[in-house]
């Protein structure tokens, strides 16, 4: 049997999180669900998921702050998938210069994501 991916998902909206949840988890993935930087953090530490999927605001710590974090303080190489609200382009500039791997518009289709999130897994398992 394949071994299940776990995900961090660090997102402060709940009902996001949930329908996250759901869809991801129905597609054969471990969900660990912060909600806020802090918990991320944490979350991240404890378990090291195969992938990270972060908003840029939320409480205690950004998603900005999660990816400074996980790539300097850890030297963790896990994916990092960032939302951010539209119009907020100099945070996903500077997501992407502190080391995420793909960055989504809110709001996004669960559909797109699990794309993305399959494609991040193939390309991971040929670099990594």
């Amino acid at each position: 049997m394949m071994k299940r991916h776990k995900i961090v998902l660090a997102e402060d909206n709940s009902t996001l999180s949930l329908l996250l949840k759901y869809k991801l988890e129905k597609e054969g993935y471990e969900l660990l669900i912060a909600a806020d930087g802090k918990q991320a953090i944490d979350l991240v530490e404890s378990y090291n998921p195969d992938l990270i999927l972060t908003d840029i605001m939320m409480p205690y710590f950004s998603g900005l702050e999660v990816i400074s974090h996980v790539r300097n303080k850890l030297k963790k190489k896990t994916p990092i998938v960032v939302f951010s609200s539209a119009g907020q382009e100099d945070m996903v500039l500077k997501a992407f210069s502190l080391g995420a791997s793909d960055f989504m518009t809110k709001p996004f289709s669960p559909n797109e994501l699990v794309i993305r999130i399959k494609r991040l897994f193939s390309e991971f398992k040929t670099i990594g």
